[in-house]
């Protein structure tokens, strides 16, 4: 199964250019899930949701729509995976919220992490294997073989990536393929169709059960049109 959606859907200047203009913000999410089948939640790196918010989430979209929630920055990036066992069992929980339109846990390895053993062993171990967890990398030097096979041995889903500076490594490290599209030149970038199709045959090659695709080039509501364009190539 193919799930296509954004990294959010909450932005004022997609007003006109996807949202109708007398469309209530309350509504935003109920026809966003009318036009794609998941969104991956950034709102919850900054700041931990709600319950009322996560189940309003849940109530809005349609029985086979799913989420990603990405994880909490104060694990990710401030601590660095070091003495988050408690916090990171209070976002896992949080997230049940979403029961079975739960899809994944995104974890982003911050940028001024660069690769070492001990530190990949270190957020291995405070993972819980139970749920779908996806490993965003944002250092080249994570891109290794060596990565992916450890990755594998522990059902980690490893996050493909089109971003600056980063190889763009069409693996599958799980059942579950994941990609994550910011544009070339981060968020200001409108992938042509030329582009996209390439990613549409690397994709179906791969032959993954699921395979979760978002595009968080949010400016001028490129993401909505190239996961439209995406969309109609697979």
């Amino acid at each position: 199964m193919k799930y296509l959606g954004t990294s959010g859907w909450y932005y004022q200047h997609w007003v006109k250019r996807f949202y109708p203009k007398d469309l209530s913000k309350d509504k935003w999410l109920e026809y966003y899930a009318r036009h794609f089948n998941t969104v991956e939640i950034n709102s919850t790196f900054y700041h931990l949701p709600y319950k009322n918010v996560l189940k309003n989430w849940y109530n809005q979209t349609p029985e086979k729509f799913r989420f990603t929630l990405k994880a909490n920055r104060q694990i990710t990036h401030v601590k660095k995976f070091k003495n988050v066992k408690k916090s990171v069992k209070t976002f896992y929980m949080l997230s049940d919220i979403m029961q079975e339109k739960l899809a994944n846990i995104l974890w982003q390895i911050p940028p001024t992490l660069k690769f070492n053993m001990k530190k990949l062993n270190e957020i291995i171990k405070v993972l819980n294997p139970d749920y779908k967890n996806v490993i965003e990398f944002r250092h080249k030097s994570w891109f290794t073989l060596e990565v992916y096979e450890n990755l594998k041995e522990n059902d980690i889903i490893y996050c493909i990536v089109s971003g600056p500076n980063l190889p763009l490594d069409f693996k599958l490290t799980a059942k579950t393929g994941y990609f994550r599209l910011h544009g070339r030149s981060w968020y200001n970038y409108n992938y042509g169709k030329k582009e996209l199709t390439e990613f549409a045959g690397k994709i179906k090659k791969l032959k993954a059960k699921d395979f979760y695709i978002y595009f968080n080039n949010d400016y001028n509501a490129y993401a909505i049109k190239n996961c439209e364009m995406l969309k109609g190539l697979i």
